[in-house]
């Protein structure tokens, strides 16, 4: 349907309707960002099948690639360009759905507490959980428009990369349950009546009742601060790339940059909600004391944060080149490598995790002594077949000086390979 779209032009265009695409509206910048990638599609598979060449360039192969890159490389800045747009009004909108999940959470709540009175009658605690519920709704929402403009409620879980951040969306779940359970217990200490009920209420906040929810609220609170730590550190220190995402989305939470899912992630969120859910479950049957969280799942919820962490530490790595060769076609006689001739770069790491569109592999760098070169793009269907994680040919420009030059790449996030020594001959 996309490459339908393109191929029909601009057909059906009205003023932020279905198919605005002025940007001025998020249903726009959505249209607008849609018909790009359609567009791009289109001319890349057109030129990947050889179609859409002119005259003047399609008697050189090398001139001919080149023109086929810098004119993928313009459709895919036209892509970025309305994907962070798509991104932006997407953030924007964002806290209407925040909102309502948060109300709508008061809401099934409520529901669940009418229909359990049934037979049972209703109880101080009930009406203490629903004004917890109430303040906790009222005070997401709040925040939830103060940070309209980044996510509403979900601005605290956007990490500086645009995504979902799992450390502190597991961290902010316990926030808010502990939060909720002391809610709870104030509000039945404010409706007692008896010293003997409003002393047995004083005590269910002491640390022995608790400790197992206080110890593991501690943990995931330090994990969230020190996984920030480690990963600015190590991007700063060239260990790590990360590449901004044009807008979050739920599977960050169990996924990594490139979209694959990740164990580490997977099971902290998963045990972590296991725990939430026994603790929830603790709550609702003892409303008078905090989540007495046995030691055994605290203990099975601190070795999954351990193992989050050390995750953060494994992944990543630097980009690293471990050969250079000339580059060979059938046909060709073996020759040492020569200004004008392509080289073949092999090694690992070229393409970071999220840099798979063709706006972030245009941005790779081949340094060739004091000359820089830009990997060109070469399309086929379906994707391109230059740049890749593991090699890429790039032309010895003319500029090279023979002898022995260094060779390195520099990657979508700006990272910097070690440096390959090659001979240059005239």
């Amino acid at each position: 349907m996309a490459v339908q779209e393109a191929r029909q032009g601009g057909e059906h265009i009205g003023a932020h309707g279905g198919g605005c695409t002025c940007g001025d509206c998020p249903h726009g910048a959505r249209e607008g960002h849609r018909r790009a990638v359609a567009a791009f599609l289109v001319k890349r598979d057109g030129f990947a099948a050889g179609e859409g060449l002119p005259a003047a360039v399609a008697h050189s192969a090398s001139a001919s690639r080149q023109w086929v890159s810098d004119e993928l490389t313009q459709s895919a800045d036209t892509v970025a360009e309305r994907g962070r747009a798509e991104g932006g009004a997407w953030l924007a909108r964002l806290w209407h759905r925040t909102a309502l999940a948060v109300w709508g959470g008061f809401v099934v709540l409520l529901l669940v507490q009418a229909l359990t009175a049934i037979g049972a009658g209703w109880t101080a605690a009930r009406t203490a959980g629903l004004l917890a519920a109430l303040v906790v709704a009222g005070t997401l929402s709040a925040a939830s428009w103060f940070h309209r403009a980044r996510g509403g409620a979900l601005a605290p879980v956007i990490g500086e990369d645009n995504r979902l951040s799992t450390s502190r969306a597991v961290a902010v779940s316990w926030v808010l349950f502990v939060a909720y359970a002391v809610l709870v217990l104030a509000g039945r200490l404010a409706a007692a009546s008896d010293h003997a009920e409003r002393d047995a209420l004083i005590s269910g906040l002491e640390l022995a009742r608790g400790a197992g929810v206080v110890t593991v609220l501690a943990v995931v609170c330090a994990i969230a601060v020190l996984v920030r730590r480690v990963v600015g550190l190590r991007v700063l220190g060239q260990r790590l790339q990360k590449i901004p995402a044009d807008r979050p989305r739920a599977a960050d939470l169990l996924t990594d940059d490139a979209g694959r899912g990740t164990f580490a992630d997977i099971q902290y969120v998963a045990i972590s909600a296991v725990a939430l859910v026994f603790a929830a479950v603790r709550l609702a049957r003892r409303p008078d004391q905090l989540p007495d969280l046995p030691w055994g799942l605290a203990v099975v919820v601190l070795i999954s944060a351990a193992t989050y962490l050390a995750g953060k530490y494994a992944e990543g790595g630097r980009p690293v080149i471990l050969s250079v060769v000339r580059s060979r076609e059938a046909g060709d006689l073996d020759a040492p490598i020569r200004t004008g001739d392509d080289i073949e770069i092999r090694g690992a790491g070229f393409v970071p995790p999220g840099a798979q569109t063709a706006d972030r592999l245009s941005r790779m760098v081949v340094r060739i002594g004091p000359v820089n070169v830009h990997v060109p793009l070469v399309p086929v269907t379906g994707g391109f077949s230059n740049p890749t994680d593991t090699l890429l040919t790039v032309p010895v420009p003319v500029d090279v000086e023979p002898g022995r030059v260094e060779v390195q790449v520099v990657t979508a996030a700006g990272v910097e390979t070690n440096a390959c020594v090659v001979d240059v001959t005239d």
